[in-house]
């Protein structure tokens, strides 16, 4: 029984390794939890511990890992839902002045870097850009910026 609760902590262990570079949503660190919690619970037992000792102190780290992986996914979900920082999809709603207009493509100046741009045709009043114009990006298609004119309110900013 020592040897089993001994094998028991090291697989735990490694499967708590495994969840920390793996995506697995919490499946393998489930595993990782009831093997540390069995090792102990059979450690325990073969060290002579009452078995309602054991099982209290089995209960306790149980519970406390599985607050500590609850914690961890709540954090891990709420960051999702945030917007991008950076990239190309950071640029979605960002302001930005035409530099030149030709057709079909235009060169836009956002955020520091100039883009190639063409005008979002999914937006209802669809107009030709001009040198000067301002715009704000719609969405981003590989390296293009759909844009379109900015309104009056979006310039008061």
């Amino acid at each position: 029984m020592l040897t089993l609760g001994a094998v028991l902590l090291v697989m735990g262990a490694l499967l708590v390794l495994v969840e920390a570079h793996v995506p697995t949503g919490g499946v393998v660190g489930a595993a990782a939890i009831a093997g540390l919690v069995t090792g102990l619970a059979l450690l325990l037992l073969a060290a002579g511990t009452a078995t309602v000792v054991a099982l209290i102190l089995s209960l306790l780290v149980a519970s406390g890992a599985f607050a500590v992986m609850l914690i961890g996914a709540r954090r891990l979900f709420r960051d999702r839902r945030l917007r991008p920082r950076t990239g190309a999809e950071a640029l979605v709603g960002h302001m930005g002045v035409v530099r030149r207009a030709t057709e079909p493509e235009a060169r836009v100046f956002v955020d520091g870097a100039l883009w190639r741009a063409e005008p979002d045709w999914q937006h209802d009043d669809v107009t030709a850009l001009h040198e000067g114009d301002r715009v704000v990006v719609q969405r981003v298609h590989g390296l293009t910026l759909c844009v379109r004119k900015a309104e009056k309110w979006e310039l008061v900013r």
